[in-house]
């Protein structure tokens, strides 16, 4: 079976392939998705799903019914992309080039995550068409607003679209960037909105600079129980009319973080050397705003995405193993480093408020995500299209054991 399957992912790896620079060339920053989604809805009703939708946040979805109504496994890929910031960056050719030297696709997204878009349609393309029989669904959905590290797009898909149409799922896998490793989960992180309020206004100048210089020193703070990581720590802002400050700042969460507990030990330590005066009111939140999406929709967002991992030893990590071992690709267990704070998956969202089992498993590499001269190799493109085949029919598949196919090569 694997043979023949390896054999159709060849031929179907150049498609892919040329999917991905398609959608490369086509500009899609975070909250701007529209054209890209229009792309992806085309391609998948040209390769025969059995059903593609897009729902009222903008997410394109396609559906290959199994026999029966479960298991269901979601391959999950984001359209949007950090903003091409050429100006201030190293990029060596236009971002939306597409383009192809040697075995690298070069381009914005190219591997983040528009690759894994490619290979996840094409890998459910390869199983519908090969006849290879599924007892549960595949969904596979390019969803929208992953790049802010809050997974806005998901959230709905899960909370809302397939709720809607009773459909519940059982194992999802992102074609995030792992080089074809089999990833089972990252850190998380939040956003701090610090304010501050004083009748004293002179005394509120001098204190908000005080509660800034704490925070810029928390980095250095081995003593501090739940050691403060931080990232562009902002200058004071103020507001002299309403006689109040803020101060915003980024910290990164690890699994055995409490939030609540968090807040204040923060509060604590920001308030060092201004704990003796009574004029003046703290007050720390995780950071929220209104965002306003691709179709015209304004949602509340807040700035956090909890740390999660999925048990390395669980069932959806054991059959993955097996089926790529089987199948001759690579099976690299691992976990996303992101090393910037405001990274992540939607593997925080899937975890921790759906419950679902999850992996990532896609053919860019994590060093290339928001980077100059960001590529993807051709080669990781044409494996994933039949790693990714061969993990869901692991999960979902009925076991075959004579199977031809009317797939022409």
């Amino acid at each position: 079976m694997y043979k023949l399957l390896k054999e159709h992912a060849n031929y179907l790896g150049k498609e892919a392939a040329r999917f991905t620079s398609e959608l490369v060339r086509t500009p899609s920053q975070s909250l701007c998705e529209i054209n890209v989604a229009k792309i992806v809805e085309r391609r998948m009703n040209e390769l025969g799903y059995d059903k593609v939708i897009v729902d009222d946040f903008g997410n394109v979805f396609g559906i290959i019914y199994g026999v029966e109504s479960g298991p269901t496994v979601l391959l999950n890929s984001h359209m949007d992309t950090v903003d091409a910031d050429t100006e201030n960056s190293n990029w060596d050719m236009p971002p939306y080039s597409g383009e192809v030297e040697g075995d690298r696709l070069y381009g914005l997204g190219s591997s983040d995550c528009k690759s894994g878009i490619a290979v996840q349609v094409y890998a459910g393309y390869l199983l519908k068409r090969a006849l290879l029989p599924l007892r549960g669904n595949l969904i596979v959905a390019a969803t929208v607003s992953e790049e802010n590290g809050l997974s806005l797009g998901v959230q709905h898909l899960l909370t809302r679209t397939l709720a809607d149409m009773k459909i519940k799922v059982d194992y999802a896998i992102l074609g995030e960037p792992t080089d074809l490793g089999l990833f089972y989960g990252h850190d998380g992180w939040a956003e701090f909105k610090i304010g501050l309020d004083s009748p004293n206004p002179n005394f509120l100048h001098d204190a908000a600079q005080t509660v800034f210089r704490n925070l810029l020193s928390a980095t250095q703070a081995k003593g501090l129980p739940g050691f403060i990581e931080l990232m562009n720590v902002r200058e004071p802002r103020f507001d002299h009319e309403k006689g109040d400050a803020y101060i915003t700042f980024n910290r990164r969460l690890f699994s055995d973080d409490d939030t609540e507990t968090l807040t204040e030990r923060i509060k604590q330590f920001s308030l060092r050397d201004l704990r003796e005066r009574n004029d003046l009111n703290l007050d720390i939140q995780i950071r929220e705003e209104a965002q306003r999406l691709s179709n015209g929709q304004t949602v509340q967002v807040r700035y956090l995405s909890d740390a999660w991992e999925t048990n390395p030893f669980s069932p959806i990590m054991d059959r993955s193993r097996q089926a790529l071992a089987s199948a001759g690709c690579k099976n690299q267990p691992g976990k996303w480093r992101l090393p910037r704070l405001g990274m992540g998956t939607a593997g925080s969202v899937l975890t921790k408020r759906f419950g679902i089992p999850t992996i990532g498993y896609g053919p860019g590499r994590e060093d290339e995500a928001h980077a100059p001269n960001e590529y993807v190799a051709l080669g990781r493109i044409t494996e994933g299209v039949l790693g990714t085949a061969a993990i869901v029919h692991s999960l979902a598949g009925i076991p075959v054991f004579g199977w031809t196919s009317d797939l022409e090569i």
